[in-house]
């Protein structure tokens, strides 16, 4: 559940995930209210002020990093910023998604217009025009250590403002010059400290943090869901998820999703029918989902409370806090964001992990009911005993992806910069880990629903037979081999589409069905 308003005042509201992605989506609309202009205007005369006066400010007429003594005419400031941004354009590989850039200009248009960036108008203007027409810059995913924010990423992004770089217009990728001749538009002079303003941020971070917050959210809320499908397939306890456990050892992760798995589970007649069973209690991936689950869903507040923080502050340097005072900070830097990420990769890495146990727990053969590998006429079928291998490779990958970026630093420009945070690779890295994440929550998918089809006659709760009907529209029930990489792309489309959540939301409101706990509002709202 989001929340996100129709419109957006730069510089003044406060920034969500959810509104930035709804920003770059087009279903919320930006604007400068005249309070932001009037600080924009305010910040940028005194910086022409400072230039007038010849008094020393690192960025406006400095070099910089460790040319930082190095003092700049007043004709030559306007170079200086031209410059910066073609010398600090040196990423590599493959180019970041579209949105991902998007939401970099989104975040740095909302920074900027705060008024503390020495920024004029007339840039910041330029911004909003690449968001409104969709004119989005191509920027490489490699080269930003995250301090002095993300310099190389955020170069690429504003070499079109003068007339450099490529774009992703109309569906086409074009140069700059290319753009132009379309549109009309003319590069724009850069005044002193702007292109400093443009290049020093975390913009690159907080969007890649946007869309970890985004994309974990949806696969936390989708392995409760499986899980409790697995829950009946494999005719598991309800108990461990009851309330008076968790009360005593209240980790909010826990509770919420206890209270989610117990909710989903009620009314089904699968539960019921095992309810005085001998079995005394289930293996670790079945009776810790509160515990696993839990311990994930704490990360992403945690990475989201953070993370909102940063998307409206101030990151770039030095910042112009009046006439008489201009700092030149360390605001830039990306530790915040950066440690959160790891975590949040770890987090993120523990939902595969737990999910692919499930899936090996299904294919045991130990449920009374459940057939080995999932299927009855096995020997001359392998059933879904391969799928289970993707999953571990998978996690497995993801296990050699969690190794902490923040927690290493190479010094650059010349020591000056002599300790960074990575957190550019934080975040690369986590969107990968999310990405493998999805692909085995769609194959547990699968196999839960597998699972699932031998409990008929008995019929789940109105909740988790809506799910599985949902499953059963787009992959059939495997009674033979068949070529699974069909199945698994289309469990893999129906993670990316949410649907099961859609099914879940659907039957909610239809069946006016409370899904609510104590945490709800700060787990399901970002």
């Amino acid at each position: 559940m989001v929340s996100t308003p129709k419109r957006f005042k730069l510089g003044e509201d406060g920034l969500t995930a959810s509104t930035a992605i709804a920003i770059a989506n087009g279903q919320t609309e930006v604007w400068l209210s005249k309070s932001s202009r009037d600080k924009i205007n305010e910040s940028w005369k005194i910086v022409g002020n400072i230039v007038e006066k010849g008094l020393p400010v690192y960025g406006i007429n400095t070099g910089f990093g460790p040319l930082c003594t190095t003092k700049i005419s007043k004709e030559e400031t306007q170079i200086l910023q031209t410059n910066i941004l073609q010398s600090h354009s040196v990423g590599v590989g493959k180019p970041i998604d579209r949105e991902i850039a998007k939401l970099m200009l989104i975040l740095k248009a909302h920074s900027l217009a705060k008024g503390f960036s020495g920024i004029s108008k007339t840039t910041i203007e330029r911004i909003l025009w690449h968001i409104g027409h969709d004119a989005i810059p191509v920027v490489p995913s490699q080269g930003s250590v995250g301090a002095s924010g993300d310099l190389a990423p955020l170069s690429h992004l504003f070499l079109p403002l003068i007339g450099l770089g490529k774009v992703e217009y109309n569906g086409e990728t074009l140069t700059t010059a290319e753009l132009f001749k379309k549109t009309g538009l003319k590069a724009i002079a850069l005044g002193a400290k702007e292109g400093l303003a443009l290049i020093n941020g975390t913009q690159f971070i907080a969007a890649h943090a946007i869309k970890v917050v985004e994309k974990l959210h949806s696969c936390l809320s989708q392995a409760d869901i499986i899980g409790a499908m697995m829950i009946e397939g494999l005719q598991g306890s309800i108990k461990p998820f009851y309330n008076e456990l968790h009360k005593l050892r209240p980790f909010k992760g826990n509770i919420h999703v206890a209270k989610r798995i117990k909710r989903l589970l009620k009314g089904s007649e699968i539960m019921e029918a095992h309810a005085n069973c001998e079995r005394v209690q289930d293996p670790y991936s079945l009776r810790c989902i509160p515990q696993v689950h839990g311990a994930s869903r704490n990360a992403w507040l945690h990475l989201k409370e953070l993370l909102e923080i940063e998307l409206n502050s101030v990151t770039d340097n030095p910042v112009i806090i009046n006439n008489d005072l201009t700092i030149s900070g360390g605001s830039f830097h990306g530790q915040p964001l950066a440690m959160a990420l790891d975590y949040a990769c770890l987090a993120a890495s523990e939902v595969g992990n737990i999910s692919d146990r499930r899936i090996y727990l299904a294919l045991e053969g130990n449920s009374p009911g459940v057939p080995k590998l999932l299927m009855k006429d096995t020997g001359i079928n392998s059933g879904y005993m391969i799928l289970q291998y993707t999953t571990a490779a998978l996690a497995s990958e993801n296990k050699g992806l969690c190794f902490p970026s923040s927690a290493d630093s190479i010094p650059t420009s010349l020591g000056q910069e002599d300790h960074v945070s990575m957190g550019s690779i934080s975040g690369r890295k986590a969107l990968q880990v999310l990405e493998n994440v999805e692909k085995i929550l769609a194959i547990e998918l699968l196999t839960a629903a597998q699972a699932f089809e031998f409990r008929k006659p008995l019929k789940s709760g109105i909740l988790l037979d809506e799910v599985h009907k949902a499953v059963r529209k787009k992959v059939a029930f495997a009674a033979k081999d068949r070529v699974f990489a069909d199945d698994i792309a289309i469990g893999i489309e129906m993670i990316k589409d949410k649907t099961i959540m859609n099914v879940i939301d659907a039957t909610k409101k239809q069946k006016k069905i409370s899904f609510k706990t104590p945490y709800s509002d700060e787990f399901e709202v970002f």
